[in-house]
């Protein structure tokens, strides 16, 4: 079974205001190797990493959004608040699977990671229990927009994994799916997070220090994830200079994000005019969620 991927659509079939809802899916990677891009081990384990960060992470948004809901007024903004919940819901419990059945089955155990990310995500990034109303609320909104910011390279990822050459390269079709669909919903809720944070209060102060704080924090869960991963394959044995060629050759193949798309798109966060509805394709988004294997074989 191969996965066909939609190129970007002209504005004329853009479907405009699309209701959020969260999609059932089902991903048999019963078959699927670690190294599900072949020819591209680096690529393979560092996309990887993406099933242990994003659990914990996606748990997370959940909780945020589930505190602000209450306080929200505006019934359509409300209405994709829930949507968004749903949508993050699934994903979490989608990439559980995957560490649970497929990673286990090939002999790596992720717990000493996905505790980490369990710890950082419920204890360092929670809801602070006490203080007056008006620093709870203060504490609400900083991570409203942290959510935000890191909502924004969800969707450039979401967009680049609609438009990667994974197919192309014979990559396992059921990883690639679990991946792009979650990819597409990214791109369809792309701009929940951001108007969430802006409902409350909207200034380039909350912006800026949300993405100088979003910035480092993902590349170091996303460098040590990758080190763990690496350490644990014992296929592959790459030093320094091997990880850093082995990213370059899957960014110049379009298997992983080239580094100057990601520093580009963290500039774009800072333009004045900026608004998240400017990255990615909606119709292409919901296009291939309409097609997607893994959302066919749940219904």
């Amino acid at each position: 079974m191969t996965t066909t991927q939609p190129t970007h659509s002209t504005p004329d079939t853009d479907p405009g205001k699309v209701e959020l809802h969260a999609r059932n899916v089902e991903f048999d990677l019963s078959q699927t190797p670690l190294h599900w891009i072949p020819d591209h081990p680096v690529a393979s384990n560092f996309i990887t990493v993406l099933n242990l960060l994003l659990p914990e992470g996606e748990r997370w948004f959940v909780e945020t959004f589930n505190e602000a809901l209450p306080m929200v007024k505006d019934e359509e903004l409300a209405a994709d608040m829930r949507g968004f919940i749903g949508q993050e819901a699934m994903h979490a419990e989608a990439h559980d699977l995957a560490v649970e059945e497929w990673l286990n089955r090939h002999g790596i155990d992720a717990k000493p990671y996905t505790d980490q990310m369990e710890w950082i995500f419920r204890r360092v990034l929670g809801p602070r229990e006490g203080g007056t109303p008006e620093q709870r609320q203060k504490h609400l909104i900083e991570r409203l927009w942290l959510v935000a910011a890191i909502e924004h390279y969800t969707a450039v990822l979401g967009d680049f994994a609609l438009n990667s050459k994974w197919a192309e390269a014979g990559a396992d079709p059921n990883m690639m799916d679990l991946f792009v669909w979650h990819g597409a919903e990214e791109v369809e809720h792309r701009a929940v997070a951001h108007d969430a944070a802006a409902y409350f209060t909207d200034t380039m102060f909350n912006r800026a220090r949300a993405m100088g704080l979003a910035l480092p924090f993902l590349a170091l869960l996303l460098v040590r994830g990758f080190r763990f991963i690496m350490n644990a394959d014992g296929s592959v044995s790459v030093g320094p200079i091997g990880k850093f060629t082995g990213y370059y050759r899957g960014g110049r193949a379009g298997v992983l994000p080239k580094i100057r798309t990601l520093l580009g798109a963290t500039f774009t966060y800072f333009k004045p005019s900026f608004h998240p509805h400017d990255i990615g394709d909606t119709a292409q988004a919901v296009a291939y969620l309409a097609s997607s294997p893994g959302a066919r074989r749940a219904a």
